[in-house]
This record gives structure tokens, sequence and C-alpha cells, in this order.
């Protein structure tokens, strides 16, 4: 398997789990983190044995605390500009994976790091974390999707009153207003997580794989060209042996044997 310098990454039960190992800078991203992230990415991207992602940060301080300051600092317009495409590109990745991503949230989630947890498909956080995008107080703004799955996700006036104060919400106001779906104490973050990833990953791969293009398609579509792409997609599975599979098995009330196929 392939080694990292700013991440570990490991494959238990079909279940892949990336962890953000910089916690001497709370886990900030720079650009050889988001050139690994990538490597990783392309890994799972060819592995179809696996069927749920976790990604998760070093330490009990920070998920990732944002990107490097250090290094953005001194950049020029072009440069800040290719930076937030890369971030972009790359998240935009992991968004469209074709197996859901679940965010185990255990610390600070700042900047970068929130952009990556709203990149995600589920987020989990610990009773510590903390949230936020914070870039107006250093003179710029979110640059790695904040702008857009934040409203997206929260609704847009929140997602503005974040984004405008750059103020750090708690975990509680975080599920309180969606940003995350579930809130635990932190020695059971990863528990949960894996938890849930094992939940996915025990149901049709293909149901679960076609839901997710489902919902990530469809909410850049309007509704009747939507449902038409919910039709298409629920028509297809009907060729899969997991539908024939999934369907007997509820008739003849038994656990069902998926084989993604």
């Amino acid at each position: 398997m392939r080694q990292f310098n700013n991440l570990i990454y490991s494959v238990t039960n079909r279940i892949a789990t990336i962890t953000i190992n910089r916690p001497k800078v709370l886990n900030a991203l720079n650009r050889e983190l988001l050139g690994e992230l990538s490597q990783a990415v392309n890994d799972i991207e060819n592995d179809q044995e696996i069927l749920a992602i976790i990604l998760t940060g070093a330490g009990e301080k920070a998920f990732v605390a944002g990107a490097d300051v250090l290094e953005m600092r001194g950049k020029n317009s072009l440069e800040a500009r290719n930076l937030s495409n890369i971030g972009n590109q790359l998240f935009t990745r992991i968004e469209n994976l074709r197996v859901p991503v679940i965010a185990a949230i255990n610390g600070f989630a700042l900047g970068g790091g929130c952009e990556l947890a709203l990149a995600c498909d589920i987020r989990v956080a610990s009773t510590r974390a903390k949230l936020g995008q914070p870039e107006t107080g250093i003179g710029i703004m979110a640059g790695y999707g904040g702008t857009q799955r934040l409203p997206r996700l929260v609704g847009i006036g929140i997602a503005k009153e974040l984004l405008f104060t750059g103020e750090m919400i708690s975990a509680e106001r975080a599920y309180e207003i969606g940003l995350v779906n579930r809130l635990v104490e932190p020695e059971e973050l990863l528990n949960e997580a894996t938890k849930l990833a094992e939940a996915i990953a025990a149901k049709s791969p293909y149901g679960v794989q076609f839901s997710k293009k489902a919902v990530n398609e469809g909410m850049n579509l309007d509704l009747e060209r939507a449902l038409r792409l919910e039709s298409e997609i629920f028509g297809t599975l009907f060729s899969t042996e997991d539908h024939s599979e999934g369907m007997s098995a509820f008739l003849e009330k038994r656990k069902p044997v998926f084989t993604g196929r």
C-alpha cells in the first residue's frame, strides 16, 4: 500500500480510512498534502473493492484547522487563483467519488478544513469540534468551495452570516443548522463513523452509488429534469444482479448477499 508523508491511508473490511497527519500544525492543508490527498483519491477510484470512506484528522485538536497561511502569504493574484483551482478540483473529486465519504470531525474544522468536510457526503462531529470559515478575518474569502457548498447545505442566510463574520461555531450549533449529521462524544467519534460506514457497506453497492449520483447530479438541475434523471437511474438498477438478489431476499425473508454486480 502506498506510503505518504502527510496522510495515513488504510483499508479494513472494504472501508478506507484517510487520516490527515500533520498534527503539529493542526493538520493544515499545504500543497504537498493536497497532492498526497489527490493520490489517495486516485487509489480509491481504482479500487472497486472499497465501499465507503472515512476522512479524519490526526490528534485530538483538529480535523483540519485550515489552509497553510504561511504558504499562502505573498502569493499574487494568479498564484492564488491557481491554488483555489487545485483545491476546488480535488474537493470536487472527493464529492463525486462513487462511494460515500464520511467526515469524522475530531476538532477544529476551519477554512479549508470546513470546506473539506463540506465536500464529504456525511459529517459526524465530536462534541469538541469547532467549525467555521474565518477567511474574512485575514483579508480573503473561502476559496475551496465554501461559498458554494455551505449555502447549499445550511441555506443562504446562515451561510452568508458564517462567511461574512468568520464566526467559529460549536459542534452543537453546527448540528442545529444541519452542517453536521451526527454529534457524539470524542471517544466515540471513530466508532460512530465506522458503524455508519459499515451500515452503508452492507447495502447494495450499486444502490448506494447510484443514490449518490442521483442526488449530486440532480442538485444542479431543475426539478423536472432531476426527476427524469432519477427515473433513468432507477430503471438502470433493475438490470443488476443486486436488484434480483435484494428483492428475492426480501420476499424469502432472508438477509441479502450483495456482490456489486
